[in-house]
């Protein structure tokens, strides 16, 4: 299909093209890594542009994150709300967690979050969506599964939440009502907003 410019605006008309992220590399010129631990490395690159000139970039490389969107049999959300240090709040979320466990798979990672942070296992999995959280300087990406066929673990199986997690609550509420919530500055995590309007979107294509 051809490309045609916009009537009266800068770029391209996207009119019937399925557009999609593509790969690309630009050379680094330098890499200096300036922390690193368990759980993520932090270093400045140089990297340089089609046109030759360089620039500094500051790069995040945590190990990645999975998230669970878990519907009970009256389409209610599992929310766990957990103090967040970095930002000061009790932050309503979807189970969540990072790929801490090297060569675990991403669905059962999810498996593993929803069971510690909700005590709750699923029957039906499914990738809901893939996202890069914030590509500007991290490489972090998020895999989030939509679950449902929910039963309780047994009570000797479950996991002994510590730290943040001691204090997790867990909250259901009615898939229409997140979407309002989301609206109106009520969720603010970014992964939970993705996933709700993830499945709103997947609902009423």
């Amino acid at each position: 299909m051809s490309e045609t410019d916009h009537p009266t605006l800068t770029g391209r008309l996207a009119d019937g093209q399925p557009l999609s992220d593509t790969a690309a590399t630009w050379p680094v010129a330098g890499s200096t890594v300036v922390h690193d631990s368990p759980y993520a490395q932090v270093r400045t690159d140089t990297i340089t542009d089609p046109a030759g000139g360089e620039h500094p970039r500051l790069v995040v490389r945590p190990h990645g994150a999975v998230g669970v969107l878990a519907l009970d049999q009256d389409d209610r959300v599992l929310l766990v709300q957990q103090y967040r240090h970095p930002v000061g709040q009790r932050l309503l979320e979807l189970p969540a967690g990072t790929l801490d466990v090297p060569g675990e798979p991403n669905i059962d990672a999810a498996r593993r979050e929803l069971a510690e942070e909700a005590d709750v296992v699923a029957e039906h999995w499914e990738s809901l969506y893939i996202a890069h959280a914030t590509p500007g300087y991290s490489s972090e990406r998020w895999e989030v599964f939509l679950a449902t066929g929910l039963s309780l673990v047994p009570d000797d199986e479950r996991t002994v939440r510590e730290a943040e997690e001691a204090d997790m609550d867990q909250w259901w509420l009615p898939f229409d009502e997140t979407l309002d919530a989301v609206a109106a500055g009520r969720i603010t995590d970014a992964m939970t907003i993705a996933g709700l309007l993830a499945l709103h979107a997947r609902r009423t294509r």
